[in-house]
């Protein structure tokens, strides 16, 4: 039998952007695909901070974090990230690392000058994604529902900061996408009301 894949159309909702949207969260949470998806369905372009970082230092994230260290890594990620926000077109979708937003530099840029969605699964969903990645430097030869429990315990209650939360299961990338789609739907008539 074969699977059929489905696939949205790029259409414009109600939506009237001037800023870019980041997507924040830990890994597995469904930054890029979510990201990716919504990009497509606003018609926007896509862009992956981790790529982009692999791009700048021309080898794997990684091999960054072995190499240089995770301080290192943050420095680049923060000019990184302030490239993309900076740059044409205005408006875009940025998946984010799972750090990204934790470090206070990059934090403060997003909520000044982006929308950001945190993505929000819960631990057993994370495991189930990330177990058979090997681009996870934090959680190579770990025990990864450790390290992720130690991981949510540690970064919510910042990922919580998000201008927007949304909560994903494990669900079609459709119905996540339309719950975002929603979300932001529903921050724009807020911030329109509040003016």
């Amino acid at each position: 039998m074969v699977k059929k894949l489905f696939r949205m159309e790029p259409m414009k909702p109600n939506l009237k952007l001037d800023k870019p949207i980041v997507m924040v969260g830990l890994m597995g949470a469904g930054k890029t695909s979510v990201g990716r998806a919504l990009a497509h369905h606003l018609g926007v372009p896509f862009i992956d901070s981790d790529k982009e970082i692999e791009r700048a230092a021309g080898c794997s994230v990684v091999d960054i974090f072995s190499l240089y260290g995770e301080k290192e890594f943050r420095r680049v990620e923060r000019h990184v990230v302030d490239r993309l926000i900076d740059s044409p077109p205005r408006v875009k979708v940025i998946s984010t690392g799972e750090g990204a937003f934790i470090t206070p530099e990059i934090r403060e840029r997003v909520l000044q000058d982006a929308i950001s969605i945190w993505l929000k699964a819960d631990l057993d969903l994370l495991v189930k994604r990330t177990k058979f990645r090997d681009t996870r430097p934090q959680l190579l030869n770990n025990d990864s529902k450790k390290i992720l429990a130690q991981l949510i315990a540690e970064r919510y209650n910042t990922y919580a900061m998000a201008n927007i939360t949304v909560e994903t299961f494990d669900e079609s990338l459709h119905k996540t996408l339309a719950k975002v789609v929603d979300a932001l739907t529903h921050n724009q008539k807020e911030q329109n009301n509040g003016k």
